[in-house]
């Protein structure tokens, strides 16, 4: 008799536990989730920071949360997850206990291993009460979106020919310079008409600054990525590590010419992850929000052709002969058929130059560094 009351009373008791505790484990729960950063270069560490807060008077015996991240989210080890990984998806738990009115935050450090454009939409929270009598799931809408460029590559480490490139370039802006093309400030340097002073940049800096202007010579800087590995390549990349070369020397070298007060562009002859089915060409503009543009659409890349790169020059020819504007093109490619080769002569008769930078012989030798 004594051991049939005692499994009434606690079975009560579980049934009073669970009712009290688990059935409102959910109420009034706040989760939020945020990244230290939401733009990087692939190679960057990163941090990122749950908070959870129980806003109610009711302890949460407890709360475990779980949410899918891209496979190439290098998490630390213990930074307080159980972590199931997979090829492209891993899936993370964190638990929880709360108190009454009470707010827990948890850092993550991880590495964004590869570029991309990662979106990560939901997160599913689950509770209950100890005994396991009442248990909820409910999903937490986290629409964020994490932009990883592709990682920059030192200077020295790129192909000489470059050096070239970015030579001729440089010379061949030297023309005359546009009044009404203002690129920033500069110090102050003798010759300098009083005109050109930049009053309040002066104050600022507590030394003379003066308007940096652009030329009329700026030559339109062309940075084009064959995502062919081959002549006889077609559709998906076999070798993807030479394509991600490619697109490594193309960030750096948008990087550089447009920190160096040039306009660049961008192109290639691959798909794009917004699904758009027309080749991806930006044209050739200033300033850092414009290189944003750039590394965004390099970021965005997918290792697919989507037409040849004789076809996709052959195009620039037609397009070129509608202007007058003279192109300096850095054609970033693993190889050089003789369909290319009869386009670019093609262009350099119309009075544009072409510089073929090599992937595949320094795949081995390039180092990637952050930003």
């Amino acid at each position: 008799m004594e051991l049939l009351w005692l499994v009434v009373v606690g079975s009560l008791i579980m049934v009073l536990h669970g009712v009290w505790f688990g059935r409102p484990v959910l109420r009034n729960l706040k989760y939020s989730r945020q990244f230290s950063k939401m733009r990087c270069y692939a190679g960057d560490e990163l941090e990122m920071i749950e908070t959870i807060s129980n806003e109610k008077r009711i302890s949460v015996p407890w709360l475990r949360l779980e949410a899918m991240m891209p496979a190439s989210f290098i998490f630390r080890t213990g930074s307080g997850m159980d972590i199931s990984q997979g090829n492209i998806y891993q899936n993370h738990k964190s638990i929880f206990t709360l108190k009454p009115y009470n707010r827990i935050t948890r850092t993550h450090p991880f590495v964004c291993s590869k570029r991309g454009i990662y979106r990560m939409d939901t997160a599913t929270m689950t509770g209950g009460d100890l005994f396991g009598v009442w248990r909820s799931t409910k999903p937490i809408p986290v629409e964020m979106s994490m932009i990883v460029y592709p990682s920059l590559v030192s200077i020295e480490d790129m192909p000489a020919i470059y050096q070239v490139w970015q030579g001729e370039v440089e010379v061949s802006r030297w023309i005359v310079e546009d009044p009404f093309l203002i690129l920033g400030v500069r110090p102050y340097g003798a010759g300098d008409p009083m005109n050109r002073i930049h009053w309040k940049a002066s104050a600022r800096t507590g030394e003379l600054q003066v308007y940096k202007q652009g030329w009329t010579a700026d030559p339109q800087s062309w940075i084009i990525v064959n995502i062919q590995e081959s002549a006889d390549m077609w559709s998906v990349v076999t070798r993807p590590e030479l394509i991600e070369q490619a697109l490594r020397f193309a960030a750096t070298a948008a990087t550089d010419a447009i920190g160096r007060g040039l306009p660049a562009g961008f192109a290639h002859n691959g798909y794009r992850a917004d699904g758009g089915r027309d080749v991806l060409r930006i044209e050739p503009d200033y300033g850092t929000p414009h290189l944003e543009m750039l590394l965004e659409a390099m970021a965005e890349t997918e290792l697919k052709c989507l037409v040849p790169m004789e076809q996709f020059l052959q195009d620039e020819v037609k397009w070129s002969e509608e202007e007058q504007q003279v192109r300096s093109y850095l054609l970033i490619t693993s190889y050089v058929s003789a369909a290319m080769e009869y386009e670019i002569m093609r262009l350099q008769e119309q009075g544009h130059r072409v510089t073929i930078l090599p992937v595949e012989q320094l795949k081995r030798k390039t180092e990637a560094v952050g930003a």
